[in-house]
């Protein structure tokens, strides 16, 4: 069945990335990348704070985040820490954020193209009722 074959709402709708807020870089690709097996599919960023797209083999992704000197401290987390946030994979990320906003949620970040590595798309955000940050994500 396609992406998304079973939403009628969202088109082509299914979980694109979970964003993880790395605390030591070496630690964290040690684990998904050697020992869980992910594979680095796109890299971007800066030299400052690296950022990697692992693919987890299924076509689902964890981005991995490198840690900086205001990344929290586990002694001090910040919320939803240490995720960042969800993406849900979508085929029409302008049409899914406007259909979240009609129904009251706050847009954080308005659609907007990106290159992230070679991977070309189109992201946008809103939070959730809990507080969470929901990223649509359409890849082209």
């Amino acid at each position: 069945m396609p992406l998304g074959a079973r939403n009628p709402v969202i088109p082509g709708c299914g979980t694109h990335h979970v964003a993880v807020q790395a605390r030591d870089w070496e630690a964290s690709l040690k684990l998904y990348r050697d020992v869980l097996g992910m594979q680095v599919i796109a890299e971007f960023g800066s030299p400052e704070r690296r950022i990697l797209l692992l693919d987890t083999g299924d076509g689902s992704h964890i981005e991995l985040f490198q840690p900086t000197d205001q990344t929290p401290r586990p002694e001090a987390p910040a919320p939803n820490d240490p995720f960042m946030h969800v993406a849900l994979a979508t085929s029409d990320a302008r049409a899914a954020i406007e259909h979240v906003r009609a129904h009251g949620y706050p847009v954080t970040v308005e659609p907007r193209d990106v290159q992230l590595g070679t991977i070309r798309a189109t992201i946008a955000f809103f939070k959730g009722p809990s507080g969470e940050i929901i990223e649509f994500f359409q890849t082209h």
